[in-house]
């Protein structure tokens, strides 16, 4: 099964062009497939008068509004030109968020190849209407979401456009750091029993844990936050992985996707090379004499296991031995 790994630089780059490109080098050496960024305009975005979010003061204090934070961290046409160039020079998928439709017809110009509608406007009708007529594969976060409104968003992409089959619903947690106890991964279970969707999960928690647990219950598609530096000032840098971190999550995602198999079981070329070595076979556990009737007390199991199997013990056992044997000598 394939998982795309989504490298979430959103708003990481705080607003400067030589950071994102620093993050989409950084995506493609750690080995994600995508690597996404953040496309809006905040007076599009909010009012004057929204106020900030609790991990966002938490992250950058309460010295602005949350219009004049997200106006610092805006990227310009010319900003997303370099970073889809770059991306195109590393071989690694660009992605955008956009939050309103016009942003998002303005990625579709730039050729994005799927849209991700993040959590806070899975009840924005008209970005889910214009995502829906797009023909794209959706990827639909849920953070601070019930059933009935991730239901609710569904019948609008449904009724404009989107097929089943295109729609991937990622389980989230909106808070920076979101603690790993919130996370109820089993919800994305529910999501395919539910909706039948594809599933997956935006990670949002400290560490790596939480999306390699993700990957092992299959999720689709894992997208974590990374960071050039998590010590750099904006709304999510601190919950953010380092490059280091990002490599080491994308490196072990691919180990357990590999291991997951196709769940038929049946030993490798390398375990069939081994039975001989481990398994056992009946051999005579002290002299055996011609005529002597075969029982525990005469025969026992030892490696090799290249002659008789032990499974073979009730057929054996109570027959006569039609010669002498050693202690240790296979019966046969």
């Amino acid at each position: 099964m394939k998982i795309n790994i989504i490298a979430e630089a959103g708003v990481n780059h705080n607003g400067r062009v030589d950071n994102a490109i620093k993050l989409v080098d950084k995506a493609a050496i750690a080995g994600a497939d995508i690597v996404k960024f953040q496309t809006f305009k905040a007076d599009m975005l909010t009012t004057d008068k929204a106020p900030k979010a609790n991990y966002q003061i938490r992250n950058t204090g309460n010295n602005n509004s949350q219009s004049e934070m997200l106006k610092s961290l805006e990227m310009s046409d010319e900003m997303h030109e370099a970073i889809i160039e770059r991306c195109k020079s590393k071989k690694i998928e660009f992605l955008s968020t956009a939050f309103d439709p016009q942003s998002l017809n303005y990625l579709l110009e730039l050729g994005i190849k799927r849209i991700k509608i993040p959590s806070g406007e899975i009840t924005n009708f008209f970005l889910l209407e214009e995502a829906a007529k797009a023909n794209l594969n959706v990827i639909l976060s849920t953070g601070m979401a019930h059933m009935n409104e991730i239901e609710a968003a569904l019948n609008i992409l449904y009724k404009y456009g989107a097929n089943r089959e295109n729609i991937t619903i990622l389980q989230c947690v909106t808070d920076y750091p979101a603690k790993a106890i919130d996370y109820n991964l089993k919800t994305m279970k529910t999501f395919k029993e539910c909706f039948g969707t594809d599933y997956g999960i935006s990670d949002h928690t400290l560490g790596i844990n939480v999306s390699l647990a993700s990957a092992a219950l299959e999720a689709s598609i894992i997208e974590k936050h990374f960071t050039l530096n998590k010590k750099m000032n904006g709304p999510d840098h601190s919950a953010s992985l380092d490059p280091d971190e990002l490599k080491l999550m994308c490196s072990s995602i691919r180990e357990i996707s590999n291991s997951l198999g196709d769940g038929v079981k049946r030993p490798t070329n390398d375990e069939i090379n081994n039975i001989i070595a481990v398994r056992k076979s009946l051999v005579a556990s002290r002299e055996i004499l011609q005529g002597e009737v075969f029982s525990k007390d005469n025969v026992t199991a030892k490696r090799p296991g290249d002659g008789l199997s032990p499974m073979k013990w009730n057929e054996l056992e109570g027959k006569k031995s039609s010669k002498r044997y050693k202690k240790d000598q296979k019966i046969n």
